[in-house]
């Protein structure tokens, strides 16, 4: 337990009172007890294409984004020009973070760039709000915990279910946390079948605006064509983890967080049923996920690839089940809470209880996170959670790649007895931009 990092670890270590006490914004609320227009913090936005923009919208509402970077110019125009009427260009991100009035930053890129730019965000004293998945290997996660614990900054992440839909996802972990469903033994994640599949791919010239070099940063140097840009970059193993971690993050989150090990991980992991796929110079990512794990108390977490629109997770214990997604809660135990006002404020109790103080912002992810920075609080899908999560969907992705089952030690976070996949924890950075 003591190696676990936890709001009280971050408030008691002396760079995360620091970092608190000697926040301006968070000590001029404190004292006033307002969130008036002139006193809004200064947030950059980093990586402006459709989801980076949304998000950095979102964060607009709390403060004012100053500024705006993308290696893919037109993306960081289209934002100014749109959204951000005031807001500085700029192509290199780290420019971006010299910039000493911009408290906070949201991180919108490619998988792959995500723990090299919010490392040093964090290193620059910003607090990060960062998109899914975290991470493209377990070890970057490591280092991400151990940033956020030597900096004292907050760090959300942008699994949205937490703080967005709390009361499906937060009413699901509170109902089965209860106990209502007895002793939990399965959980069935279900992944879209939205992977895309094709190759070899012509290379072309790199776009105009576009900064390909940067764009690949520490992934193997490629020449440039469309299908490894922007959306489709999820189908690489290079720069992504497919659907394993582009739905697997938001859905084994939940999971974890049902089962409440959320400083924790599967002991085996079975991906051997996933078939790769074998055009040469194509996606390299699978379609047709299935990856078996098992976690500790002997429950068993089962992800499989499903038609569109059946994506979620169904939870069943010895006493009762219940289905979750974005749109639906289902099961005898819901429909119990609905039929009894008594029971079911009981349970949206404990779904308060889940948000660990956070409770001015229901429904509000972003709002979560201003909440956690400027009032000392924690974020719901802190950097501790999210790392373990997407771990485990790394972890699937080695099984499947490696095409044996795996044991893996939570504790150490290493597997046991396999040196090929420990390997397989990090990856190999290209120079110039690689990190540390």
């Amino acid at each position: 337990m003591s190696k676990q990092f936890t709001r009280r670890a971050f408030v008691q270590t002396s760079a995360g009172a620091m970092a608190l006490a000697a926040n301006p914004f968070w000590s001029t609320l404190r004292a006033r007890g307002d969130e008036s227009k002139n006193n809004r913090p200064l947030v950059g936005a980093i990586g402006t294409g459709g989801q980076g923009t949304g998000i950095a919208r979102r964060a607009n509402k709390y403060g004012d984004v100053v500024a705006v970077c993308d290696v893919q110019r037109q993306h960081a125009e289209r934002a100014k020009n749109e959204h951000f009427k005031d807001a500085e260009i700029f192509e290199d991100y780290r420019k971006l973070l010299d910039r000493k009035d911009i408290e906070a930053v949201t991180i919108g890129t490619p998988d792959h760039w995500h723990t090299a730019i919010a490392l040093a965000a964090l290193d620059a004293g910003k607090h990060v709000y960062c998109e899914k998945p975290l991470t493209l290997t377990i070890d970057e996660g490591k280092r991400l915990v151990a940033a956020v614990k030597k900096t004292g900054k907050v760090m959300q992440v942008g699994t949205q279910q937490r703080g967005d839909q709390f009361e499906l996802f937060g009413r699901a972990v509170a109902t089965a946390r209860s106990g209502r469903l007895g002793k939990l033994h399965t959980i069935t994640v279900s992944l879209p079948l939205s992977t895309a599949e094709g190759g070899p791919f012509q290379t072309q010239p790199v776009p105009d605006g576009l900064n390909w070099d940067m764009w690949l940063g520490q992934a193997p140097q490629a020449d440039y064509c469309p299908e490894r840009c922007h959306y489709q970059f999820r189908w690489w193993y290079e720069y992504s983890g497919g659907i394993a971690t582009d739905w697997g993050a938001h859905h084994m989150d939940i999971a974890h967080w049902v089962m409440n090990i959320e400083n924790s991980g599967p002991t085996t992991i079975d991906g051997t049923k996933t078939a790769l796929p074998t055009i040469p110079g194509g996606y390299n990512t699978p379609k047709l996920v299935s990856v078996d794990y098992e976690y500790p108390a002997g429950i068993k977490v089962l992800m499989r690839a499903q038609p569109p629109g059946d994506e979620g997770l169904l939870i069943e214990g010895t006493e009762g089940r219940i289905y979750v997604n974005r749109g639906r809660l289902t099961g005898k135990p819901i429909e119990e809470q609905d039929a009894d006002p008594a029971l079911k404020d009981k349970i949206m109790e404990q779904v308060k209880e889940l948000y660990k103080g956070n409770t001015a912002h229901y429904g509000d992810h972003m709002g979560n996170f201003f909440e956690a920075w400027m009032h000392g609080k924690w974020p719901i899908s802190d950097v501790e959670s999210q790392h373990r999560s997407v771990s485990a969907c790394h972890l699937g992705n080695i099984s499947i790649r490696l095409g044996r089952k795996l044991t893996w030690d939570p504790a150490k976070e290493d597997f046991v007895g396999d040196s090929e996949a420990t390997a397989m924890l990090t990856r190999a950075q290209r120079s110039p931009y690689t990190v540390g």
